[in-house]
């Protein structure tokens, strides 16, 4: 059986060792997602979002290890989009205002057929109710400044106010959105000790 651990295939993306801000090229991948609003901190719409995309992700790992392909992989961590149509609800913390896309990304044999197998299964097993809202797409973000943060999500403002200083300072304009990846499980770690990934795609 061959075993793959795509954080590590990907450790520039998913595990980067540099606390400094750096430029990437993220590669056209594909994800699960489901899209929502509002405050994730209380918004059961959020924690549904997530049921959802684990239990399919998962699904499909265990489909895939007892396949023709008998492939054996992680599932990689949950990753969240970010933005508000007044982006001014964004920068004030206005959480109830925040749009959201929660996605968790697919190696590249996971297909579209693979996905609609998967989901079959799980709407079969559970009574979930974002299961209808669950989606497989492909994502391009292109060029990008990231940085690894550790700390609480509701003292990230700093750091992201550093990035865009960054990005302005080589140059750059913020294009595309808000990009979080967690490292952490904030079920199993106190809040000082998150890891999140802040990533901003960028042109000039």
């Amino acid at each position: 059986m061959v075993k793959v651990d795509f954080k590590k295939e990907l450790k520039y993306l998913y595990s980067p060792t540099k606390k400094e801000i750096e430029i990437v090229d993220v590669p056209e991948m594909n994800y699960l997602m489901i899209d929502g609003v509002g405050d994730p901190n209380i918004s059961q719409d959020y924690r549904d979002a997530i049921e959802v995309l684990y239990s399919v992700s998962y699904t499909l790992k265990f489909m895939v290890k007892k396949g023709e392909a008998a492939i054996d992989y992680a599932v990689m961590p949950l990753e969240g989009l970010w933005w508000a149509d007044d982006m001014s609800y964004f920068s004030q913390g206005n959480k109830e205002m925040w749009k959201w896309t929660a996605m968790i990304m697919q190696p590249p044999f996971i297909t579209k057929e693979l996905f609609e197998e998967a989901l079959k299964q799980v709407i079969k097993k559970k009574n979930l109710k974002a299961l209808e809202k669950v989606r497989f797409e492909q994502y391009s973000e292109g060029r990008a400044a990231q940085v690894i943060y550790i700390g609480p999500y509701s003292e990230e403002g700093p750091t992201i106010e550093k990035l865009h200083n960054f990005i302005k300072e080589k140059g750059y304009e913020l294009c595309g959105l808000h990009h979080e990846i967690y490292l952490s499980d904030p079920r199993r770690t106190i809040p000082e000790k998150l890891v999140t990934i802040i990533r901003q795609p960028i042109c000039l």
